[in-house]
C-alpha cells in the first residue's frame, strides 16, 4: 500500500478518535449522533450541489446507488449501536472493542466474499496491527466480569450487579457496532469505486441521516416506551454536535477516497491504529499506566502496530 494512504487512514483514524470523544460526553448520546448527521449533511449539501453543477450534473448507475443506500442503512445502524454502547458503557470499553472487532470482520469480508488476496508480508502486517490493537487494550478483560457477573447471578439471582449488567450491555452493542462498520467498508469498497467518490457519498450521508432521525423519531423515542433512570437529560448543543458530525462525515469522505487506492483487507486493519498510537503517547509522555509493566505492554503493543502499517505499507 502506498505511504500516501497509509498516511491518510492515519490522519482519517485520528478524526475518527475526536469524534468519538465528542459523542461519549454529551448527554442524550443518540440524539447527539442524530443531530450531529442532521448539521453534517447540511454543511456539506451546498458545496456537493455547487459540484454536482459544475461538472455537468453527472448521475449514478441503478446498482451504485443501491450499494449507496445499503452504505447509509448500515451508517444509521452504527450510529445507533454506538450510541447505546455509550450510553452503557465507558470510552475505554467500547472503543477498544468496537474498532478491535471491526478489522478482524472486514478482513474476513474482503477475503470470503469480496475476493480479495493479501500478500505473505501484508498478512503478516494485519497479524501484527491486531496483535497490537490487543495487547494494548485487552478487550478479552470484559469476559471475565462477564463470567463474575453471570456466576453471581447463578448463586443469588436477585444479587445482579446494575453496573456490571450495564457493562455486558455496553460490550455488545460495541460488538454489533464493529459488525456494522464492516458491512458498510465492505459495500464502500466496492461501491466507492463505481462513481465519483463525492457523489457516492452524497447518497451514503442523506440516507443515513434520514434513517436516524426515523430511528430517534418512530422507535427510539415513540409514545409509551418507558425510559431508563440513568437515561441522560438532553443531547449536545447543535453547534457542538454540529461539529462532531462535520468531522466525522469529513473523516468519512477521505476514506472513502483510501478505498479506490488499497483493498478493504489493508485499510480497514490500519484505520484503527490510532488508538494504540495513542496508547503510546499517554505511556511516554503524559506517564500513564499502572506501573513500567503496564507501560511496557502498551509500547510493546505500538510498537506492533507500527511493525504491522509498514509491512503493509510495502
Amino acid at each position: 500500500m502506498p505511504p500516501g494512504v497509509v498516511a491518510l487512514v492515519l490522519v482519517v483514524a485520528v478524526l475518527h478518535v475526536a469524534w468519538n470523544a465528542l459523542l461519549k460526553t454529551s448527554g442524550d448520546t443518540l440524539r447527539t449522533a442524530e443531530r450531529a448527521m442532521v448539521v453534517g449533511v447540511a454543511v456539506f449539501a451546498v458545496p456537493v450541489f455547487v459540484g454536482w453543477l459544475v461538472v455537468g450534473r453527472p448521475g449514478l448507475e441503478p446498482q451504485t446507488v443501491a450499494l449507496a443506500a445499503v452504505s447509509g442503512i448500515f451508517e444509521a445502524a452504527y450510529f445507533i449501536c454506538l450510541a447505546e454502547a455509550y450510553r452503557r458503557g465507558d470510552l475505554s470499553v467500547v472503543y477498544p472493542i468496537a474498532r478491535g472487532t471491526a478489522p478482524v470482520f472486514s478482513v474476513a469480508l474482503g477475503v470470503t466474499i469480496l475476493g480479495e488476496r493479501l500478500e505473505p508480508t501484508g498478512v503478516v502486517g494485519v497479524v501484527a496491527l491486531l496483535a497490537g490493537i490487543l495487547l494494548v487494550h485487552r478487550p478479552w478483560r470484559v469476559v471475565g466480569v462477564i463470567q463474575a457477573h453471570l456466576a453471581r447471578s447463578r448463586r443469588a439471582p436477585g444479587a445482579a450487579d446494575p453496573s456490571t449488567a450495564s457493562l455486558i450491555g455496553a460490550a455488545e452493542f460495541a460488538i454489533l457496532t464493529g459488525v456494522m462498520i464492516a458491512g458498510y467498508s465492505a459495500v464502500d469498497s466496492v461501491g466507492a469505486r463505481q462513481a465519483p467518490i463525492w457523489l457516492y457519498a452524497a447518497v451514503v450521508f442523506p440516507v443515513c441521516a434520514v434513517a436516524l432521525v426515523a430511528w430517534v423519531r418512530l422507535v427510539a423515542r415513540r409514545p409509551g416506551r418507558r425510559a431508563s433512570d440513568t437515561d441522560p437529560v438532553a443531547p449536545a448543543p447543535w453547534l457542538r454536535a454540529g461539529a462532531a458530525g462535520t468531522i466525522s462525515l469529513g473523516a468519512y469522505g477521505l476514506i472513502l477516497i483510501a478505498y479506490t487506492l488499497a483493498p478493504l483487507t489493508a485499510i480497514a486493519p490500519l484505520r484503527e491504529s490510532s488508538v494504540v498510537i495513542a496508547s503510546a503517547w499517554g505511556a511516554l509522555r503524559m506517564g500513564e499506566g499502572v506501573d513500567a509493566r503496564d507501560r511496557a505492554r502498551r509500547l510493546i503493543g505500538a510498537g506492533l502496530v507500527l511493525a504491522g502499517a509498514v509491512l503493509l505499507a510495502l
